[in-house]
Order: structure tokens, then sequence, then C-alpha cells
């Protein structure tokens, strides 16, 4: 069974006082963050946080990707079609790869940690794919309501061009049933 990392029993404001000082060294010159470990009151290896800034560097890569991804399609895309909640979507893969990353680390779990982890990943797998259902389902009445639009406006001007010819009611309701439009 693997020693418990001493990062994982830091309070939370230690964590990210840690973090925090990993990441303004741009995850570089760990012996000098040793240093600044050591001076700061914490007792943490060089190993130790090398392993944990190795993790938080995957993850926070990961999210830079992701938003990064999504402002490109928030650029590109008119909402209409729904791409910025298909971009939303790429940001739950992006938590899902997260997971996968935890999954990683497997080997040095318990079991408990394993199913535990095994039972994260089957959860953002569904709702992952719950949303990706749901934004599609939504892609798909979005569709349908355009085009019933398109087809009443288009038989709105069918009605004005024929009653501007002259063409009688009667003529009108043929014209746009012939048309399949509604009377």
């Amino acid at each position: 069974m693997p020693k418990p990392s001493l990062i994982d029993s830091l309070t939370s404001e230690q964590r990210t006082e840690f973090e925090r000082e990993l990441i303004r060294r741009n995850f570089a010159d760990y012996d000098g963050f040793v240093d600044w470990l050591t001076a700061n009151g914490f007792d943490i290896s060089r190993s130790a946080a090398y392993r944990h800034g190795a993790k938080l560097k995957r993850k926070l890569q990961a999210v830079r990707n992701s938003t990064e991804a999504a402002r490109m399609i928030a650029e590109a895309a008119p909402d209409d079609s729904d791409l910025r909640s298909a971009a939303v979507i790429s940001l739950v893969q992006s938590e899902l790869f997260d997971v996968m990353v935890s999954l990683q680390d497997l080997d040095e779990a318990e079991p408990g940690e394993r199913v535990a982890l095994l039972k994260e990943a089957a959860r953002s797998v569904l709702d992952m794919t719950k949303a990706s259902t749901l934004q599609k389902k939504w892609a798909i009445d979005n569709e349908e309501r355009i085009r019933r639009q398109e087809r009443e406006e288009a038989a709105r001007l069918v009605t004005v061009a024929a009653k501007a010819e002259g063409v009688s009611e009667q003529g009108i309701g043929r014209i746009r049933e012939a048309l399949g439009m509604s009377a």
C-alpha cells in the first residue's frame, strides 16, 4: 500500500498557496521550490512536489485547451446552430479527461480508491453522454422550428404575391395546399 501523499493532508489554504507558488514558478525549478516549501513550513519532498506538479500541469493544460476551443467556436459560429452548447460539452469532455488522468494513478491507489475513481469516471461518461444527447435533441428541435418558420414566411410571401396578381382566396388556398403550406 503506497504511503499517503503529504500534499493531500494540506489544508485548502495551504494547498492553494502550494499550487499558486508551483504555477508562479511555471512548474520548474523544483530545487528552489523545495527551498521555498521548507522556508514556509512545508515538509514535502522534491519528488512529491514534482508528482503533484505534473498532475496539476496536465489538468491546467486540459482546461486551457478546452477553453481555447470553446472561445474559437464562439467567435466563429453564430449561436442559432447551438455550437456554443457543443463547446460546453467539450468542456465536460475536458472534465472527463481529468478523470482519465486520475485513472492513470490506479496503480498507486488502494482498492477502495480504485472503485471510487472508476465510479467517478463512469459518472462523468454518463454526464457527458446526457449533455451530448440533449444538445443533439435541441439541435433537431431547433432545425424543425427554423424550417417551420421558413415555411410560414414562404406561405405569407405566396399569399402576398398571389393577391397582388389578383388570384382569388380560393386559388390562393389551392396554391398553398399544393405547396404543402397550411391554409
